[in-house]
């Protein structure tokens, strides 16, 4: 081997070490902007990891991390020994599956929807109208529901009364509350959602609308075969983001709209999180719940990221 070709990998790596100094150099204004993700990642992601040794302690908020008892998998033992754990664990993945049942295809119709809108500032409009509810809180939801469904004096009622029809118990009979509950889920987050389809519908090839429009194809048939193909890959990665959360509820919700006569469905991990941990003072046994709901969700993530990748698609990672 000449001595030539046996300095070419080390001028390689020289010029590979320039090049990135050059681009730090070059774009470190981009760089410094990334400081403060990374922060927040590292102080409200990462350091509260170390909370997780709760779980395995008789936790005294006196003693601290540090000082507390290890218990091994004991508070794993006592959640797994009581009968509310199986309960709000159903509830979770029950709402959670009629959630992802109902509400993942609502954004991305409404999206389709709005995308064939040819009047721009209808479709303005619309979209407007459509991301207003997204920024109401749920406090305000709630209140809301309540004064639309309530048995006694809501609106919804009565009409139903002055038309000489019974009142429906919409918010104290178990089926019809779930029905509630994920219709206004539903309201709350479809607008919002659009923003990420339409963002990809962007992407898609104008010829290919022009070729299909040549060959006679209408409206439907240009969706369903270009429009619906071309957003499938963005269609699977939010179905994966979403099977990651099937363990994970927003608290807000079934907490403002659930009440004590469908507590049997309303009751969910959150809310037995806030009773037990913060109402109970039992942070040991609440830690062991959050953190098996973390590790359920992990796995649904790589369940649903595997079999994407069977399918042919590119999944997440």
């Amino acid at each position: 081997m000449s001595r030539s070709s046996a300095q070419q990998p080390l001028l390689s790596q020289t010029v590979l070490k320039r090049r990135r100094t050059m681009g730090f150099r070059r774009d470190y204004q981009l760089y410094l902007l990334m400081i403060l993700p990374i922060a927040y990642f590292i102080v409200f992601k990462y350091v509260p990891m170390y909370g997780a040794a709760i779980a395995f302690q008789n936790y005294s908020i006196f003693q601290g991390v540090s000082g507390s008892e290890w218990v091994g998998f004991d508070n794993f033992r006592q959640l797994f020994a009581m009968s509310q754990f199986y309960q709000v664990v159903r509830n979770t993945l029950l709402l959670n599956f009629l959630d992802l049942f109902f509400s993942f295809p609502a954004p991305i119709v409404l999206a389709l929807l709005l995308n064939e809108l040819r009047v721009v500032w209808f479709k303005k409009v619309a979209q407007t109208i459509l991301y207003l509810p997204h920024f109401i809180s749920w406090i305000i939801i709630g209140g809301l529901v309540y004064q639309m469904f309530a048995t006694n004096g809501g609106l919804v009622n009565n009409l139903i009364v002055s038309i000489g029809l019974e009142a429906v118990p919409f918010l104290t009979e178990k089926t019809i509350w779930v029905l509630v509950y994920l219709g206004t889920g539903i309201w709350h987050s479809a607008g919002w959602g659009t923003i990420i389809y339409l963002a990809a519908l962007t992407g898609i090839n104008k010829e290919l609308y022009e070729a299909a429009e040549v060959d006679g194809a209408g409206r439907m048939k240009k969706m369903w075969h270009i429009t619906l193909p071309g957003i499938r890959s963005t269609i699977v990665v939010m179905l994966i983001m979403q099977l990651g959360h099937i363990m994970t509820i927003g608290f807000e919700r079934p907490f403002v709209m659930g009440n004590p006569l469908v507590m049997d469905y309303a009751e969910v991990i959150s809310t037995f999180v806030y009773k037990s941990g913060l109402q109970a003072a039992q942070f040991s046994l609440a830690t062991a719940m959050g953190l098996f709901q973390a590790l359920v969700g992990l796995i649904f993530v790589v369940l649903a990221n595997t079999i994407a990748k069977r399918f042919g698609e590119q999944g997440i990672w």
